[in-house]
């Protein structure tokens, strides 16, 4: 069988990994109250800061970025780049929509970036540069990530990768999916702040 063949397979494999919930993992180990009953309710990284600790945040942080670019170096190693990019999509939809905790997951920030890491650095590289620079300016993470993910698609394309892009440009329409409430906080000036609990 060619490697076509094993797309099933690095979805799954992506899915599988994408979908664990480091953000409760992680606060549930350290003794803080569910995760989803603080802040957002939400179980990433920018929730888990408001519990105050800071070094908790930074860990579900990194474990959501790798298990997106575990995902992609796994199945790009086994089976070839559009093994990779399935992988990837995979990842980002086993956070959104975890199969252990009924399909209410984070919001793919962390785990869009692993995944962008994986297939691309530069492109992360610029990810992140954009996501500092608004959140340097205005201190709200929703704001920083969909201003990132929107060039993200651009800058693909710019730099020829047209197959990523594409992937991309999927990936960014689900964060702005998953951030629908925060834009219209955002656009009501009700949005909380980084460092706000």
């Amino acid at each position: 069988m060619g490697p076509e063949a094993f797309l099933p397979v690095a979805l799954v494999i992506g899915y599988l990994l994408g979908s664990i919930p480091f953000g409760l993992i992680l606060t549930k180990l350290a003794g803080t109250q569910d995760l989803r009953s603080i802040g957002s309710g939400n179980i990433g990284a920018t929730n888990v800061l408001r519990t105050g600790n800071k070094a908790l945040a930074a860990a579900t942080l990194i474990g959501d970025m790798l298990k997106g670019t575990a995902a992609v170096v796994i199945a790009g190693t086994q089976w070839g780049p559009n093994a990779a990019m399935i992988a990837g999509l995979g990842a980002l939809l086993g956070h959104v929509f975890p199969v252990w905790l009924k399909f209410k997951g984070g919001k793919g920030v962390a785990t869009y970036i692993g995944v962008l890491l994986g297939l691309f650095w530069p492109a992360a590289a610029m990810f992140g540069a954009i996501w500092l620079t608004v959140a340097f300016a205005t201190r709200y993470s929703s704001a920083s990530a969909l201003a990132a993910a929107f060039a993200t698609p651009i800058f693909l394309w710019l730099f020829g990768h047209l197959a990523l892009a594409s992937l991309f440009a999927v990936l960014t329409l689900l964060l702005f999916w998953t951030h629908r409430e925060n834009i219209k906080r955002l656009q009501a000036g009700t949005e909380g702040k980084i460092g706000q609990k």
